[in-house]
């Protein structure tokens, strides 16, 4: 295809929350941070190679199930989460990458790349980082 020379249609998906099979344990809060280990929801933890597909928008318990046996909402978008004391995100981080502490915490390095990407910080408040989560971000 060769490029346009009028403006094109390019329709964006409505949906901002998606199904993803969950891990067996453990349960899925509502609220924090989701990432995709093997390509499971779970709880987000500091380990590498796991992504942040968004938010968790609603508790599942999948303990009792084997993986994918409980399917969990998660959305996309830019939400608030807590600042690492000691690794804290500041304004200068803006537009740039922060990283997974814990399913609530996010911090301004990779520890060392001990950690994985949450998302984009969008902007730092007194109580919080801003970050835009989910893929696309």
């Amino acid at each position: 295809m060769t490029a346009t020379t009028t403006p094109p249609n390019t329709p964006q998906p409505p949906r901002a929350v998606v199904g993803v099979p969950a891990n067996a344990s453990p349960p899925l809060l509502a609220g924090p941070l989701a990432v995709a280990n093997a390509g499971h929801a779970a709880p987000a933890t500091p380990a590498t190679g796991l992504v942040a597909p968004g938010r968790v928008e609603e508790t599942v318990d999948n303990t009792a199930g084997a993986d994918g046996a409980a399917v969990v909402k998660v959305r996309r978008g830019t939400f608030k989460f807590a600042n690492q004391a000691g690794d804290l995100v500041t304004q200068a981080n803006a537009f740039t990458d922060c990283y997974l502490v814990d399913n609530q915490t996010v911090a301004a390095t990779s520890a060392g790349n001990t950690r994985s990407r949450a998302g984009k910080v969008i902007a730092v408040e007194p109580d919080g980082v801003l970050v835009a989560i989910g893929l696309g971000y």
